[in-house]
């Protein structure tokens, strides 16, 4: 924890130095962290924060958007589920249709497992970009755009609870039809 914690100093440092050395005042920094924290939702893990503001920092350098490849575990075993629990439903909806389509392809299910561990933050930092776009076309004052985001932004919980239900299904499925070919096997009928 206290790892994470001097991490958070160090990347906020270099935030306020980014910001004195011509990108914006310091205040502007802090709006943006407070903002970031607020999209992500989770005010009792400030590490989730810093994670979601470094990705994000890589994705936008001096004004300039271009994807770049940044690890998660997350969107690696969650995939479509990720997405979807970030609130990013139209790169979950193109990450379905490319995932039908790997799957006539051998290991394109693995390929496209790690291509969504790699850039799938980039599309939840287009989905906070967006929204923070039209939070502040909206409201000048700071402090709404930060509770107005908090609303807006955070993530689905009920994604979690459909992930597990598949997941068990699924196991279910394979269970049955284990034990059906091992029956039939049994009676030679394989």
């Amino acid at each position: 924890m206290e790892n994470n914690q001097s991490e958070i100093e160090a990347f906020k440092a270099q935030s306020e130095a980014r910001a004195q050395a011509g990108e914006g005042s310091a205040a502007s920094s802090d709006y943006e962290a407070r903002m970031v924290e607020a999209f992500v939702g989770k005010e009792d893990d400030p590490a989730k924060g810093f994670w979601y503001a470094n990705a994000f920092s890589k994705y936008n350098v001096n004004g300039v958007d271009s994807m770049k490849w940044n690890w998660s575990w997350w969107a690696f075993f969650g995939g479509i589920f990720f997405l979807l629990y970030r609130k990013a439903y139209a790169a979950a909806g193109g990450l379905f249709l490319i995932s039908l389509v790997s799957g006539i392809i051998p290991f394109g299910g693995l390929v496209i497992w790690i291509l969504s561990g790699g850039f799938s933050p980039y599309f939840v930092y287009k989905v906070f970009k967006t929204k923070k776009l039209e939070i502040e076309a909206a409201q000048q004052d700071e402090n709404q755009r930060v509770a107005m985001m908090k609303e807006l932004g955070g993530y689905n919980q009920w994604v979690i609870w459909v992930a597990v239900a598949i997941n068990v299904l699924v196991l279910i499925g394979v269970a049955v039809f284990a034990s059906a070919m091992v029956d039939a096997a049994a009676q030679g009928s394989y």
